[in-house]
């Protein structure tokens, strides 16, 4: 997911050891020993769906469910809306609550999917994953980012609690399409190119990276760290392998890079007071030739679509295209759900190709559907399917880096500002993030 509240995921860990079933018991969480996919056979069934999606992505979940009720007349499906925040603190109530939902939007990570498994609040999805065949059509980078040992002590492996969707949220770089044509700068395919562009862009007086980092943005920092890392390392460091170390994934030589472009002055000047939404503003405003930042964020309207480019670029040891991306949010089903088959089904149903469809359509980024129908005028829709599709291909997945401890989010963004300041040293802020992940492992057990 592309929003990482590390406040609010700690107060869910906390309420979750309080309050789940066993007191936060590390019971094994079995998968249902029998599933049917027959919806139609399935009787007269109400599901109820909470989520936090609003704008475009609140009309493609509405579509989505306006298509299975058509497809099954015998379903219903009641649709809640929460902020996120309010949701994502009170989920593990309310999946404790016999009237709560049947199917849900987490967080992935140990700061809400797992935690919400744990505490056998969420169905083990194992016999519906064989069932509808998800191991074959989800990306096993994908995969990963939904499931947790039954021991609940590993992340990444073992049984699948959540599942993704034919929609996916990357960090990549967007450039704006009129200044780049301005400077006779064609846009970059490699980091080699990017450096040169930004060069070019800094000698005409352009701010090569529009960038605030008042409340510890990390899209920089993490965009660049998956053109430097070895994939298998990035995931399995994240994922709790403490054999790999975070010099081993390329954060030494991120921090290196995005600290080298700061002093360069390839930042607005006084890039330390402007917060992110300030930043966000000023580049869909006409200020600064590129940035790096997560798809969609950026809330371009459809004019401003063709204006805009976005670019996944590939590993600078030109090892293939990897990029730091996941679905936005985990769909879990509850464990007191009467109608688990049915809540499966449509779940499936959110992975489909019609699925990914209906969000090109939204002018949102679609994933796992290769044959999707972009438009042509939409330059920063057409960019992102494409980044997708490459990843997709590719198995070129890296989840957030912050998903390696409930912490890691605040680590690594206060670090970041001493980095910038001169009062930490590339090394010493590595140092720091494996303190952070091993730290938090140990108290794992």
């Amino acid at each position: 997911m592309r929003f990482h509240k590390a406040g609010v995921a700690a107060a869910i860990a906390l309420s979750l050891a309080a309050c789940s079933p066993g007191g936060g018991s590390t019971a094994k969480n079995d998968a249902p020993s029998t599933v049917s996919t027959d919806v139609a056979k399935a009787g007269n069934v109400t599901l109820k769906l909470t989520d936090f999606w609003g704008a475009a992505e609140g009309e493609w979940i509405k579509s989505l469910i306006t298509g299975f009720q058509t497809k099954y007349p015998n379903v219903k499906i009641e649709r809640t809306t929460e902020d996120w925040g309010q949701l994502n603190s009170t989920l593990n109530l309310q999946l404790q609550d016999d009237s709560g939902p049947d199917i849900a939007t987490a967080n992935n990570g140990w700061q809400s999917l797992g935690t919400l498994a744990k505490g056998n609040l969420v169905l083990n999805l194992d016999a519906y994953a064989k069932a509808y065949g998800w191991d074959k059509k989800v990306p096993s980078t994908i995969t990963r980012q939904n499931t947790f040992t039954t021991d609940f002590k590993t992340m990444g492996a073992g049984s699948w609690f959540g599942t993704p969707m034919a929609r996916t949220s990357l960090i990549g770089l967007y450039y704006n399409a009129d200044k780049l044509k301005k400077l006779g700068i064609t846009p970059p395919t490699t980091l080699d190119e990017l450096e040169a562009g930004a060069a070019k862009a800094k000698a005409a007086g352009e701010v090569p990276f529009e960038y605030g980092s008042l409340d510890g943005s990390t899209t920089i920092l993490l965009g660049t760290q998956a053109l430097l890392a070895d994939k298998k390392k990035l995931n399995d460091y994240i994922y709790g392998d403490t054999s790999v170390k975070a010099t081993d994934v390329g954060m030494t030589d991120a921090i290196t890079l995005t600290k080298k472009w700061a002093d360069a002055g390839y930042f607005p000047p006084k890039f330390n007071g402007i917060d992110y939404q300030t930043a966000v503003a000023n580049f869909v405003g006409g200020k600064g030739v590129f940035r790096w930042e997560y798809t969609g964020s950026l809330g371009l309207n459809a004019s401003q679509q063709g204006h805009f480019g976005y670019i996944q670029l590939p590993q600078k040891s030109g090892s293939g295209t990897v990029g730091v991306g996941a679905a936005p949010g985990a769909m879990v089903i509850s464990a007191k759900s009467k109608h688990p088959d049915v809540a499966a089904a449509f779940l499936d149903y959110m992975m489909s190709p019609d699925a990914g469809q209906v969000a090109v359509d939204k002018g949102l980024v679609p994933a796992m559907s290769p044959d999707v129908k972009v438009p042509a005028s939409s330059l920063s829709l057409t960019g992102e399917s494409a980044g997708a599709a490459t990843l997709d291909k590719n198995d070129g997945y890296v989840p957030y880096f912050d998903w390696s401890s409930p912490t890691m989010l605040d680590t690594i963004s206060q670090n970041l500002q001493l980095v910038y300041a001169g009062k930490m040293t590339p090394d010493k802020f590595t140092e720091a993030v494996d303190k952070d992940r091993d730290t938090f492992l140990a108290g794992q057990g």
